[in-house]
């Protein structure tokens, strides 16, 4: 793949509002919620996912053979939302999974606009891989 490093699929974790079943129910006031400090953040994230790295405090990232993810988690002590910025190949959907299930936190999908759904997810990253490869 000859895609711009810069260029992600990005997923937007936040503590979305649980009576939310589409973004468009998020109420226009919403503040999100602290998700917790940052610290046990992190740390919650390593144990679903023991290979990612976070070397600097704003910056996690997450190596496979064929993906990568980068968790932009900004420098406030607490976090308010965490952005995976994702690339490479289906094998990096169950790591999304598992990270927002450890949370136990929702996110939105960038391609879709919508709620993250696993059921979803591979078509939305399908499409952005189509949307690099044809050169944007």
């Amino acid at each position: 793949m000859t895609s711009d490093p810069k260029m992600s699929w990005d997923i937007f974790i936040q503590r979305f509002p649980d009576e939310a079943r589409r973004v468009a129910d998020i109420p226009d006031t919403f503040a999100p919620p602290p998700i917790g400090p940052r610290d046990e953040v992190i740390s919650k994230i390593r144990a679903a996912l023991p290979d990612a790295r976070f070397d600097e405090p704003s910056w996690g990232t997450l190596q496979g053979d064929d993906y990568s993810i980068d968790f932009g988690i900004g420098d406030d002590e607490v976090l308010h939302g965490i952005t995976l910025h994702v690339r490479g190949s289906d094998a990096v959907l169950p790591h999304i999974n598992s990270v927002l299930r450890i949370l136990d936190l929702r996110a939105i999908d960038s391609w879709t606009g919508e709620f993250f759904d696993p059921s979803v997810a591979a078509h939305s990253l399908a499409r952005w891989r189509t949307y690099i490869e044809e050169g944007s």
